[in-house]
């Protein structure tokens, strides 16, 4: 969220910016959600605003999932004015406002101001669009991430037939975690990962001896996730496009996980991390 309106200030055509999400933790679709995050603003009268279903421009954006602006809040006859007084607080004339929607469902609004009447045209809705598109994405890779750390946390299954949907999941959690800006919940991601791993090698793996065993080999976390993404299937190719990476790159990281694991062929490489407990 503060990432996308610092993007809509450094614009220089939204000098002021604010929003809030919905909670995302009910059964049921919110109809309120709260000012959290302000950019540029004078006070701190917009902070911690609720904002209700079809009130005020924000809440007519919220309800109709679509972007809305007034070309000077106080006088406008097409919003209801249940929050004039915090807008006249900060001074705000001319305001926009965006919906954030993740899978049709909006996730709450951002919006754009200025403390002059003016009418807001497309360049400053196409920096506010594509602030919130940002921010969407942003919100669907977390979503997708906490989805698959609930199926990691869930208790492990002995059914061998269930374990290739375990492989995958632990594959995708890999991928996400490239891509999580949010430090904790990577970390996060990263352990469900080395749980999914740790519990599958004594389950597929015969007793092997103790004595002349070689030491595990130790993957840096890149190679990992390219094996990880080779035993999901993948070709180099796929792998480079998930992981976001060169080809060559993939190609790189993949000889030095096969030399680290004495492996010569892909699936030996990957059998090996198997055996080794780097991968489920």
């Amino acid at each position: 969220m503060r990432a996308a309106l610092l993007r809509m200030r450094r614009s220089g055509l939204l000098p002021v910016a604010f929003g809030g999400l919905l909670p995302s933790d009910l059964g049921h679709p919110a109809r309120q959600f709260r000012i959290t995050e302000l950019s540029g603003t004078a006070t701190e009268s917009l902070r911690g605003l609720a904002i209700t279903t079809g009130n005020g421009l924000g809440g007519k954006t919220m309800a109709m999932a679509r972007p809305y602006s007034v070309t000077d809040y106080a006088s406008s006859r097409v919003i209801s004015h249940e929050y004039d007084p915090a807008v006249a607080c900060e001074g705000l004339r001319s305001v926009l406002a965006v919906p954030i929607v993740v899978h049709r469902r909006v996730r709450g609004v951002l919006y754009g101001a200025l403390r002059v009447p003016y009418s807001l045209g497309d360049r400053p809705l196409t920096v506010a669009l594509d602030a919130a598109r940002e921010l969407e994405q942003a919100l669907a890779v977390r979503d997708e991430a906490h989805r698959l750390l609930s199926y990691a946390q869930q208790p492990l299954t002995a059914d061998p037939r269930a374990w290739e949907e375990v492989r995958e999941t632990h594959a995708e959690l890999r991928t996400l975690a490239t891509r999580i800006p949010d430090a904790h919940l990577r970390q996060e991601l990263l352990t469900a990962c080395a749980r999914l791993a740790a519990a599958a090698a004594p389950k597929h793996d015969a007793p092997r001896p103790p004595v002349h065993s070689p030491a595990p080999a130790h993957l840096t976390p890149r190679e990992l996730d390219v094996l990880s993404a080779i035993a999901s299937g993948a070709t180099n190719s796929a792998a480079a496009t998930r992981l976001r990476l060169r080809p060559e790159t993939v190609k790189s990281y993949l000889r030095s996980a096969m030399r680290k694991l004495g492996a010569h062929t892909r699936l030996e490489a990957v059998v090996a991390a198997r055996r080794a407990g780097l991968l489920p």
